[in-house]
Parts: C-alpha cells; structure tokens; sequence
C-alpha cells in the first residue's frame, strides 16, 4: 500500500479520491481505454490510502497505448464545463462553477483567479491590465475554437502518469474541460514522446489553433506554479502573456 498524508487542514485528499473515482467511472464508459486508477483502500482528511504502483519507464508500445486511450477519454462528449465542486490543482485551489462558456469560464476561474493571487502588488496590477485588455480577445477564441467539454485529468505531467503492467493516472485536477488542456501540459516539463503524440494527433486529431491555445492553458500553470514557488517561473508567465497580446496584432 501507498499512504500519502496531507499535513494542511483542508480537505485535498477528500477530491483527490473524488477525482479518481471521476476518472475512474469514465475510463470505464470509454471504447477501448486501457487506463487504469489505483485501488483506493481508505480516505480521510488526513490520509489517502492507495494500491502501491511498481512503475517503469514507459517503451514506445505502452506510450503508444497511453495516447491512443487518452484520445478514447477525451471522445467522451459533455454538455457543461467545469465541475460541480471546488478542488485542488498541486497545493492550490482550483475554483469550479458548471458553465456553458468554456472561454469566460478558463479566463475567469483559472487565469484570472491565479492572477489575483499574486501577492507582489505591482505585478498583479500589471497582469491584472493586460488580462482585462485582452479579456474578450481570450474567451472569444477560446469559445470559437473549442467543439465541446471533455473529462480532463487536470494536471497531466510525466509525474502523474504511471507506467507498469498497466497504466495509471494519479493526482488528479479533474474537471470539464477543452481536452487540448491536458495536451498542452503534457508538454510544459520535457513531454512525452514523438509516439505520443503522433499517436493522439492520428486518433483524435488536434485543433487547427492548438498551438495559439497551449499557450493560454499552459499560463495557468505557470502563474500557479509562480503563485508556489516563487519568481523561478515570472518568466513564463510575461512570455505566456506577451503572446496572447501578440496574438491580435
């Protein structure tokens, strides 16, 4: 058994298996997914007891299978972003409402959230300006780009993905989401390799602004790994900015 213990006075745990079971409910709904969640044996506010994962590193024919199911979760049709509770994204908060407007709802509930936060005053008011000049620019595209509300992960790094007998998703952020969200993170700490993604691009391809799109998902993150973590990722967060600024001129 894993045990994991959550020294904070919060109920992180709690989602954490909430979002497993999500996960879990659906990867079972879904044709021919071969992801897996480990066993949970007991959850309290304190501790999280889970199925011990023996993980190696991945050969191509698993990551081959990770993708190709990944794609078969993402498939999987909703009718409301979002999600009915609050959870956590690492050691933050992450606000939830169910809504309909999938671009108001990622500028208000994860970039602008993580921007408020920033507790140096004078950089919060500089992001805090240029997210209200480009407030419009951002849900118009993300809305005019987005076909429809997917099951994500939430927090798909390598770290969160166990390869073993079987594969595992763990730790997730889960919510109602644009699937190319967990794509676009995958890619932010080294990725996954050329196999997995020629194999997601082939069985549910990748939208045609993909790429224009990573960048506003991936600065959630980086403002919320700022928000952590300190002026290590300041950096990313003005160049994640400067491009969405750059993306109407």
């Amino acid at each position: 058994m894993f045990v994991k213990t959550n020294p904070y006075n919060n109920d992180s745990l709690i989602k954490e298996f909430k979002g497993l079971e999500l996960l879990n409910k659906y990867i079972k709904t879904a044709k021919n997914c071969n992801l897996n969640i480990p066993k949970v044996y007991s959850v309290t506010k304190q501790e999280l007891v889970l199925e011990k994962i023996v993980y190696n590193y991945p050969d191509e024919s698993q990551m081959e299978t990770f993708a190709y199911s990944l794609a078969k979760l993402h498939e999987l049709k909703f009718n409301s972003y979002g999600l009915e509770y609050n959870n956590y994204i690492g050691l933050s908060n992450q606000n939830n409402i169910f809504s309909n407007n999938w671009g108001e709802f990622f500028y208000k509930y994860r970039l602008l959230y993580q921007v408020q936060k920033i507790e140096n005053k004078i950089i919060k008011e500089d992001f805090l300006i240029i997210l209200n000049q480009e407030k419009e620019n951002i849900i118009d595209f993300l809305n005019s780009n987005t076909d429809y509300a997917s099951l994500v992960h939430g927090d798909l790094w390598s770290g969160n993905v166990l390869f073993s007998e079987k594969i595992y998703l763990i730790d997730p952020a889960v919510y109602f989401a644009d699937r190319e969200v967990d794509i676009a993170m995958t890619e932010m700490f080294g990725g996954f390799s050329n196999k997995f993604y020629e194999t997601y691009n082939n069985t549910l391809p990748l939208s045609s602004e993909y790429n224009n799109k990573k960048i506003i998902y991936n600065l959630y993150h980086y403002l919320n790994h700022y928000n952590l973590f300190g002026d290590s990722y300041l950096n990313e967060c003005n160049k994640g900015l400067l491009a969405i600024e750059n993306m109407n001129k």
